[in-house]
């Protein structure tokens, strides 16, 4: 099985592609606006909360069209990408994904912010894999250890970019703006990418196993859905409903997969403890990172009063010691080995989670200063090796379905964090706020006033953010004037508990993770192009 990497159109290229760094930057432009949409909504949420009157279930689905597509359909895109061509899938995407953001910009109600989050998702699901997969066909073997790193670090900017760009955005515009932008650096990415990234495609690759893709696109997104749904609303009949079938299609892939002749996926490459090994670290360490991310944007603007700009500047420690971190990596990977590279960038990570659990309601910004500076440089160690272990686990011409792995591992464990993680800090939130509450005379009032503070204390008590809400609208109240400042401290001492309660599961889960990859990835184990360097030389 071969795969064509063509300048324009012509024969397969035998020298490695001219541009090939130029077209790299096409692709980490290209991924940046994905992962940014993920993120500009931390910091573009309270407005969107306001102008369109969301209850948290709109707001969940406002996140959760954008995952539960990206999640679902990435393997199967990166599948028909190698068949119909690399180029024209990441064009295929942007297009997509400019389309559902003008819409998004527009959009006067939830429905409407709904379906803009989906099409953007749908064109995310094509972008992703692709960016990878012509990564692996444009660099030569030697090279594509510090591609995917400068490729990685792209993700880890982009966390804190879509906040720092969306903050400086809101400052002088709607919250609309946050969905525009996306479509001027789209349009840019595919102009270059026509120009700057070659036509890629697995030659060979006649068959598409649409049995395979279907079971897919079943099991992971109704995994992915129940996931959100059940850890966010309960676990309702249909929730669980859901949850059997996608186990249920996820067994049946599984069973398909293995005995058709040209399977959408390769499992026992999968179970090969490589990568295997490869996949936990990245799915782990993006389910801390997204669940940190979560929390500490809220702790950044709902207690310590920082605006979206300021939220967006603070977060960019990550972003630094991302590319720090990445650098090193691909500096070390030769000398090192991945083994250690990933273990050690799992551990960096675990205790930068961990350095949350200290925080008290007094807490300023140094220890979530800390906290995300090892956390990004644990990200940036470990993602680029691992990333690299899993698209050397597969044949050139199943670049796609690597990069659909790789990708998928990345979006299922960013959800999972949001989801578990974001479920372990509302429940102890409220757990730890209801006393105060209770005792707030306000559940004592007559008449329509009642009503009123019913919905004020269960916004309250709901989250750190409809505090913030509630004690603004109490304190314009010269009645209620003097709760205010009680219920803030409350909240804030509430939300400190909360996030060290999530942070201490976080850091206990990754630690356990690093424990069993470093025990799964094999002793002197150095990424693909190290090794076929090695031999080649």
């Amino acid at each position: 099985m071969t795969t064509a990497v063509t300048p324009a159109g012509g024969t397969a290229a035998k020298e490695p592609y001219r541009l090939r760094w130029a077209g790299l930057a096409v692709l980490c432009l290209s991924l940046l606006i994905v992962v940014m949409a993920n993120t500009s909504l931390i910091v573009a949420a309270s407005g969107m909360l306001r102008d369109l009157q969301l209850t948290s279930a709109d707001m969940q689905w406002i996140i959760d069209g954008y995952t539960v597509p990206y999640a679902a359909l990435m393997l199967l895109f990166g599948v028909l990408g190698d068949r119909y061509g690399r180029r024209r899938a990441l064009l295929a995407g942007l297009i997509a994904f400019a389309a559902g953001a003008v819409y998004g910009s527009f959009a006067d109600s939830a429905g409407d912010v709904i379906v803009a989050r989906i099409v953007m998702g749908v064109g995310a699901a094509v972008i992703m894999p692709a960016t990878l997969s012509l990564l692996v066909a444009m660099f030569p073997v030697h090279e594509r250890a510090r591609a995917i790193a400068a490729w990685a670090a792209t993700s880890g900017l982009a966390i804190a970019l879509g906040p720092l760009l969306a903050g400086w955005l809101l400052e002088s515009n709607s919250w609309g703006s946050t969905f525009l932008i996306n479509v001027p650096i789209a349009a840019l990415a595919a102009i270059a990418a026509l120009i700057l990234v070659p036509a890629s495609k697995a030659d060979d690759l006649t068959r598409t196993d649409w049995v395979g893709g279907a079971l897919s696109v079943a099991a992971l997104g109704g995994i992915v859905y129940t996931i959100i749904e059940g850890f966010h609303f309960g676990w309702g009949t249909g929730v669980i409903a859901t949850s059997i079938g996608s186990v249920v299609a996820a067994v049946l892939f599984v069973g398909w997969e293995l005995r058709h002749p040209r399977p959408l996926l390769d499992v026992r490459r999968v179970a090969d403890r490589t990568v295997g090994g490869a996949c936990m670290s990245v799915l782990l360490l993006f389910l801390v990172a997204f669940g940190a991310i979560y929390f500490v944007a809220q702790q950044f603007q709902f207690v310590l009063g920082y605006g979206p700009l300021e939220t967006g500047l603070r977060l960019l420690p990550l972003a630094a010691t991302v590319s720090l971190g990445a650098a090193l990596s691909g500096r070390l990977a030769p000398r090192l080995g991945a083994r250690i590279l990933v273990g050690a960038g799992m551990i960096a990570a675990a205790a930068g989670i961990l350095t949350l659990t200290v925080t008290d309601g007094a807490s300023g910004f140094t220890p979530f200063l800390i906290s995300l500076l090892l956390l990004g440089l644990g990200i940036g160690l470990a993602t680029p090796p691992s990333t690299d272990l899993i698209m050397g686990g597969f044949p050139d011409s199943d670049l796609g379905a690597a990069g659909g792995l790789n990708d998928t591992a990345v979006e299922f464990g960013g959800s999972l964090g949001i989801a578990v993680l974001g479920s372990i800090l509302a429940t102890t939130y409220h757990r730890e706020i209801s006393g105060f509450l209770d005792g707030l005379p306000l559940a004592n009032l007559p008449g329509p006033m009642a009503d009123q503070a019913a919905m004020a204390i269960e916004a309250a008590g709901d989250s750190v953010g409809g505090a913030a809400i509630v004690a603004e609208e109490l304190a314009a109240n010269p009645f209620a004037a003097s709760y205010a400042q009680p219920l803030l401290d409350a909240s804030s001492a509430a939300f400190a508990q909360a996030i060290s309660s999530a942070s201490l599961v976080a850091g206990i889960v990754l630690l356990v993770g690093a424990a069993a990859v470093t025990a799964l990835l094999p002793r002197g184990l150095h990424t693909r192009a190290r090794s076929e360097a090695q031999i080649g030389s």
